[in-house]
């Protein structure tokens, strides 16, 4: 399977996950926290929200690989892999981080940038396709979720202090209908979730 990018074709509208790209390119630039991340290896997409209400998931984080960045795992007795992903030079993707559109423009500029953040975060410090993993039962965000969040939340603010270029996240300033009639449409990257293949 490999990464479909509208960049290279002609669409009216404002490409929000070339954008979305940008800024978080600029984040694991100047964040000690982020440094680990190489976004040549990161696909961002966007997927259609079921509804415009603000509650529910705004951005996932799906891991290519499983514990330790292994390939393999097992479930019921049997060994799975996953589908690999590849982008347009051959280059194996490690995750993937989708934005639920229009949900996650619907919100304020900060829960936005918390958001973010939060979905870079859970990439593993060792980079190996696994994600960030806790003690306990939810090894995504530790006992608990709150101390997920302000771990988050500290990063975010560091990178306020870098007083980053305001054409970065000029974009998120609007809601997504906002977005629409600025630009005359939204488009992306969109990439079907890898399924999960059993061994032979």
């Amino acid at each position: 399977m490999s990464v479909r990018s509208a960049k290279q074709r002609q669409i009216r509208g404002f490409n929000f996950t070339a954008q979305m790209r940008n800024l978080c390119a600029d984040m694991v630039a100047r964040l000690p926290d982020l440094a680990h991340i190489d976004l040549d290896r990161v696909a961002i997409t966007f997927t259609q929200a079921r509804n415009r209400h603000g509650h529910g998931i705004q951005a996932t984080t799906t891991p290519m690989r499983f514990e330790h960045g292994s390939l393999t795992t097992r479930r019921r007795g049997r060994e799975y892999t996953v589908q690999r992903l590849y982008d347009e030079n051959g280059v194996e993707i490690l995750y993937i981080i989708s934005f639920y559109l229009p949900r996650f423009q619907n919100h304020s500029l900060q829960e936005k940038v918390a958001t973010i953040v939060h979905e870079l975060w859970h990439i593993s410090p060792h980079f190996d396709g696994d994600l960030r993993r806790f003690h306990g039962r939810c090894y995504a965000h530790g006992g608990r979720q709150s101390s997920y969040d302000r771990q988050v939340d500290a990063i975010a603010d560091r990178w306020w202090k870098l007083t980053p270029s305001p054409a970065l996240y000029e974009f998120l300033r609007f809601s997504f209908r906002e977005l629409e009639q600025k630009f005359g449409g939204v488009y992306g990257t969109k990439i079907p979730h890898p399924k999960l293949l059993p061994v032979t």
